[in-house]
């Protein structure tokens, strides 16, 4: 049996991806790897670093050598469109045109969108940093292969300060919440199927704090944290909780529960996602 090829890129740019790394000890593109990795131990995963210029950014053709194509999250703001957002939208259009099952988290949500004919705005009801709470399914959401094994309502690991504005032809939103309505969803755009979203099931603990300590001095200037005190106390205590996610005092705190606290949980989609997408694909070209 032929071993599964999945392709991960990173949506940032190589100063935030080192960042990343001092703070968590692996790229946001390894850390999603090791999490696809655990997921599908049959497969091999590469990484591609489209934000970078120069970049040797498989097209079509090459694409489609792939099982599955997952982007990760991004700092970059994809409404700006800037060089490096540019080019993750045309990497986007590629793995549409290649029919390969395609997957984005919270930035890869938000390329799929645009590539596909949508657009991309600054959320008005401000950011989402943390967790996302109280997400729910849609009436389409809840009956769909990407949420199985979910609840009606959960929280996941987030971090955005943009959201889905125009939808495209061709997308179905499967989950939403206060804060954002798009908080998951479906597109059908050209050759390909694109399920991706808002939040971030790839993410651990430590990921969340890495995300926290990188945004420290806004969370303080936007009121989400009381001051430095504050923030450093919240890092001590999610990174105990990394280590030993059976501390309930700290669960408690921060009304985290299996959601966010068991790995099994926290990934259904990408597990969905292998299963549902990528398994089928590759059995249907005789890979699997």
């Amino acid at each position: 049996m032929a071993r599964l090829r999945l392709l991960v890129a990173d949506g940032n740019i190589a100063e935030v991806r080192e960042r990343v790394a001092r703070l968590t000890g692996s790229t946001p593109s390894q850390a999603y790897a090791a999490v696809l990795g655990e997921i599908a131990p049959d497969a091999t995963v590469d990484v591609v670093m489209p934000a970078d210029p120069g970049a040797n950014i498989p097209d079509a053709g090459g694409l489609a050598g792939y099982d599955g194509v997952a982007i990760t999250g991004s700092a970059l703001n994809v409404h700006k469109m800037d060089p490096p957002s540019v080019a993750q939208v045309e990497f986007a259009r590629a793995v549409f045109e290649a029919g390969v099952p395609f997957f984005g988290s919270c930035w890869g949500l938000q390329v799929a969108t645009v590539a596909a004919g949508g657009t991309v705005r600054i959320n008005p009801k401000g950011r989402e940093v943390a967790f996302a709470r109280k997400i729910s399914l849609t009436a389409e959401g809840a009956d769909h292969p990407l949420h199985a094994g979910r609840p009606a309502v959960f929280d996941a690991p987030a971090v955005h300060m943009d959201e889905v504005g125009e939808r495209p032809p061709g997308m179905v939103v499967t989950a939403t919440n206060a804060v954002s309505d798009v908080q998951a969803a479906t597109i059908q755009h050209g050759a390909g199927t694109f399920w991706g979203v808002q939040y971030h099931p790839e993410y651990s603990l430590t990921d969340v704090a890495g995300v926290i300590e990188r945004y420290r001095p806004i969370l303080i200037a936007e009121g989400l944290a009381a001051d430095d005190e504050a923030v450093t106390s919240m890092l001590a205590d999610l990174r105990t909780l990394a280590a030993a996610p059976d501390r309930r005092d700290l669960a408690w705190r921060y009304g985290l529960d299996r959601d966010v606290l068991d790995r099994d949980t926290r990934t259904i989609e990408l597990k969905n996602w292998i299963e549902h997408q990528v398994r089928p694909a590759a059995s249907a070209r005789g890979r699997g």
